[in-house]
């Protein structure tokens, strides 16, 4: 699945790699990707089975720092960050993120890549990864990037925080990626899931599909609470505030909303099939976050929707590795 394009084979080191998608994108974009490492057994099965056995299954911080790289990317655990979490701050993954700090003074790669969600940028461990990188001779640049801009067919914020030795790193849209809506993103895929190739939704409860039926398109629970109001328990007229777009279905002529880890739920945002009384197939979900339909899942239901919903889009972890290619061309 990498790009077939001449040029020179550049070393990643990939730290939380999840399933592989960031790796998957470095590679598409003529990287030597010679080490991942995870600590979710099935999500490195899925890397194994897509991109080699250069992963390991292990605590990033329980590994002393080895090989050499020219780059070091990852996405370490955003949950303590991200506004939709408790964000505690004596959540212990929040600091997981500085062993990038320690990778980096081991290995002394050219740059280092680290996704994350938007509110990480706010973070009293930002400041210290930052402050780190920078005693160690890197210049750190911090964005945030919407998928949507970028390709995927998902409206989806993360930010990049980048240390350099080679000059700034600068992100331009590839070609091959335009800007695309749910209905060009599932164009080909059936239209009604079959089970082939993670084309699974799972068929919502008598209580839940009376619900679905009664949401318009494009609507969502306030349209249910005032079109069905019997549908709607006591706890929804408590509580008239949501942090999130629940019970809404997708719109086909437009981007969806970030897909989570829970897209399998419609009480959890906006995922219910923009005209079927159904949530969105693991597939569909796939091709939102513009994941190619022969990059395979390992796992049950709940584990590949947790690799999906955790995973940087490719279309724009492409254009990531694409712009730290041309600045270690330069």
């Amino acid at each position: 699945m990498s790009s077939t394009s001449d040029g020179p084979r550049l070393r990643v080191s990939d730290l939380y790699s999840g399933a592989g998608l960031l790796s998957f994108a470095f590679q598409c974009e003529r990287f030597e990707v010679s080490l991942a490492i995870d600590n979710d057994p099935r999500a490195v099965e899925t890397y194994r089975q897509n991109l080699g056995d250069h992963v390991i299954c292990g605590d990033v911080s329980q590994i002393s720092p080895f090989g050499e790289c020219d780059v070091l990317i990852g996405g370490p655990p955003c949950q303590g960050f991200s506004t939709l979490g408790k964000r505690v701050g004596y959540d212990p993954r929040n600091t997981l993120a500085l062993q990038f700090v320690i990778w980096a003074r081991r290995l002394l790669p050219k740059v280092v890549v680290i996704e994350n969600v938007a509110p990480f940028l706010r973070s009293a461990e930002w400041r210290q990864l930052a402050d780190g990188l920078d005693a160690l001779g890197y210049t750190v640049q911090a964005n945030v990037l919407d998928a949507t801009d970028y390709g995927a067919a998902q409206r989806r914020l993360r930010s990049f925080t980048i240390g350099t030795r080679v000059g700034p790193i600068e992100f331009h849209a590839l070609p091959q990626f335009q800007d695309s809506t749910v209905r060009d993103a599932w164009k080909g895929l059936a239209s009604r899931p079959n089970g082939v190739n993670s084309h699974y939704a799972p068929a919502p409860s008598p209580i839940a599909r009376r619900r679905m039926e009664a949401i318009p398109p494009g609507g969502g629970k306030s349209d249910l609470m005032r079109l069905a109001p019997e549908l709607c328990p006591p706890s929804w007229w408590r509580s008239r505030t949501e942090l999130t777009d629940v019970w809404g279905r997708l719109r086909w002529d437009g981007p969806s909303n970030t897909i989570r880890t829970c897209f399998n739920n419609a009480s959890k945002g906006r995922y219910i099939h923009p005209d079927q009384d159904r949530v969105i197939s693991l597939r569909e979900a796939a091709r939102l976050q513009s994941i190619p339909d022969d990059f395979r899942f390992v796992g049950y239901p709940i584990d590949i929707a947790r690799q999906i919903g955790n995973c940087v889009p490719p279309a724009l972890g492409r254009t990531i590795a694409s712009g730290v290619r041309w600045a270690l061309s330069r």
